[in-house]
């Protein structure tokens, strides 16, 4: 499959009544994606975070979070479901999961599952502040390369964008696509995010999805107030959009933002583009291990 169209949703949170209230807006925007034909939709991090208020928001935060994982199977249930029912690929954000055997622990989970429902999961790798000291969320270890039917992808989960080693590891595994599920708070956190998920397509010659949430949880710390544009970032080379930008939102809107990546352009430009980054970046290895302090 050369060519793929994709969804990236700028995801409103809002507070819910019901489980319903979040499947209802859940499942039209999945099925926004299939009526524009879109084989792959990506969800932000976090945006179930909407379901902290089904419970008592008075209790301390961390608390409330290991509350949310109860509600994993109900999810993982609506997303599989709703992925087989309209045969797409769907990248369903993040929701805290608890382990079973690892007691208090609490990781912050993005469940990718295609067409036939099955899934594979990718555990958020790095924590922010708020994560670790305020929700006590604990950092996963493995990154996952998945195997679909328009070729490998990878996710890296908000902040674990901004560490390019990890996204460098998937793209040498042949990977062409990076999702990259998104929940900022201000203009500067999203800035960071959307900076560095720019950079991992230029140095790494990928399509890069972000996701985001958008609206606010007065009543939830962390997710009270959210700034947010999903896009899909391409290599800045001849082939592609003049900016590096397939497609983007408008910030802070509830919206999806559609675009078609040419993959077969990611695999050609590997080879014969401009510059070859991901090609060169075996030499870059080479030199930063002859590091080298010179007193002057």
């Amino acid at each position: 499959m050369e060519r793929i169209r994709v969804a990236a949703v700028q995801y409103f949170i809002r507070p819910v009544q019901t489980f319903d209230q979040f499947r209802d807006q859940v499942e039209a925007l999945v099925e926004t994606a299939a009526d524009y034909d879109c084989h792959l939709a990506v969800f932000p991090e976090y945006f179930t975070a909407q379901l902290l208020t089904l419970g008592n928001v008075k209790r301390p935060i961390h608390e409330q979070v290991r509350d949310l994982a109860k509600q994993v199977p109900r999810f993982v249930e609506l997303m599989g479901g709703l992925a087989k029912r309209f045969k797409i690929h769907i990248v369903a954000g993040t929701i805290l999961e608890q382990s079973e055997g690892e007691g208090d622990a609490i990781y912050n989970h993005c469940y990718f599952f295609g067409p036939s429902g099955r899934y594979g999961i990718q555990g958020k790798l790095h924590m922010t502040r708020f994560e670790k000291e305020d929700w006590h969320v604990s950092p996963r270890s493995r990154l996952r390369v998945f195997e679909t039917a328009f070729g490998r992808m990878a996710i890296a989960i908000c902040y674990d964008v901004e560490f390019p080693e990890i996204v460098r590891a998937a793209a040498r595994q042949g990977v062409h696509v990076l999702a990259v599920p998104s929940c900022t708070d201000d203009r500067q956190g999203y800035l960071r995010v959307r900076y560095c998920a720019q950079a991992r397509a230029i140095e790494n010659q990928m399509y890069v999805i972000q996701a985001h949430t958008v609206g606010s949880l007065p009543m939830v710390p962390a997710v009270s107030l959210n700034y947010g544009q999903a896009a899909i970032l391409t290599p800045s080379d001849f082939p592609f959009s003049r900016d590096g930008i397939l497609a983007e939102g408008t910030p802070n809107q509830e919206m999806m933002v559609i675009g078609e990546m040419n993959l077969k352009t990611i695999a050609d430009a590997r080879s014969t583009g401009t510059v070859l980054p991901l090609v060169d970046s075996e030499r870059s290895a080479e030199i930063s291990a002859n590091l080298e302090t010179v007193q002057i």
